[in-house]
């Protein structure tokens, strides 16, 4: 069932759609109104086909499949022999201790860092093999929202999200200012903050903005970074419903590291967990917290783990182990 942001979602983007084809209309007859899909799949395109959607099929190769992942600086060694894979349209859900190398792997992930051995495959290509071209290329098709943001302080919210765009190369100004003004949209902000700077947003308009940068290109990968991270738990709320439904809108595959047991519940199709070197299980939150290990006892079956897991719908709670039950005391807070 959609939600009412979802709604909204599509009404920003119908009334977007409606401005930019009233001014090309107007401005430049018989041109053909361009959209985020044309930027999009100019990425898609030269990378031996259009974007792939969850609908792509059962045979479908996985959006992310990484295999023998060894990832060593020096002589410590960060992962080993880890297998990790995302299928399309999923929404995962990266936990670990701190220092088990979870952004490490987003990274390598991301093509920003090269694994010592072992494949990574994105959107079915072997990150090992692609020019350096078609590796940007396929940097284009991800967006990553970072742990604070990381808006360019000296740019307005516009040139914020505007910046993965204008890297394509030529955008007409007309349908530059049309997109960006969408995102904004998209993310629940009213236009007129387009001209603002960083330093006059608070902290859940830094985390919408980073979105919409995010998303500007449409794409098909998504990673988050602690996504709710030093929001109050209104916020937080609000900035899960907001996730949710660009997933639905956008058709996304997420990856998010997080440490919030609420956001986790919430979003998460599977739950990759990193320990001892590698993904030790990726599966259901009800089946994670079934593991015999003591990251998953301490971190799944603690009081507030327990609390989050109790909240989840009947009948997944109904599949949880008997410790995951176990009565929470009244004085944990969310």
């Amino acid at each position: 069932m959609n939600s009412p942001l979802d709604s909204r979602l599509g009404d920003a983007m119908r009334d977007a759609s409606s401005r930019a084809a009233g001014r090309n209309q107007g401005n430049r007859p018989g041109a053909t109104v361009a959209s985020a899909s044309t930027l999009r799949n100019t990425a898609g395109a030269s990378m031996n086909g259009p974007r792939t959607t969850g609908g792509a099929g059962l045979n479908a190769p996985p959006a992310i499949e990484v295999r023998g992942l060894l990832k060593r600086y020096g002589s410590a060694v960060v992962h080993e022999d880890l297998d990790f894979e995302v299928q399309h349209g999923e929404v995962i859900s990266l936990v670990g201790g701190s220092g088990a190398g979870k952004t490490v792997l987003v990274r390598q992930i991301l093509g920003l860092e090269a694994p010592t051995a072992g494949t990574i495959r994105v959107l079915g290509h072997d990150l090992s093999k692609v020019s350096g071209r078609d590796a940007r290329l396929i940097r284009a098709r991800s967006g990553m929202l970072f742990q604070r943001g990381a808006l360019f302080s000296a740019m307005s919210v516009f040139d914020n999200i505007a910046q993965p765009i204008r890297e394509l190369g030529h955008v007409p100004p007309d349908l530059l200012h049309d997109l960006v003004m969408l995102k904004i949209e998209m993310v629940g902000l009213s236009t007129r903050h387009a001209t603002k700077m960083p330093a006059a947003l608070s902290g859940g308009m830094i985390k919408r903005v980073g979105i919409a940068r995010a998303i500007a290109l449409e794409p098909e990968l998504l990673f988050l970074d602690e996504p709710t991270a030093g929001l109050d738990p209104q916020a937080s709320e609000e900035f899960v419903d907001l996730i949710a439904s660009l997933r639905r809108a956008l058709d996304l595959t997420v990856v998010m590291v997080t440490h919030d047991l609420d956001t986790m519940t919430s979003l998460s199709t599977r739950v990759a967990v990193l320990a001892d070197r590698k993904i030790i299980i990726n599966a259901p939150l009800e089946t994670v917290a079934g593991i015999d290990h003591p990251f998953i006892h301490e971190y799944f079956l603690g009081a507030r783990g327990r609390r989050a897991l109790q909240a989840l719908p009947p009948e997944r709670r109904a599949r949880l182990p008997d410790a995951a039950l176990a009565p929470v005391p009244a004085d944990i807070a969310r």
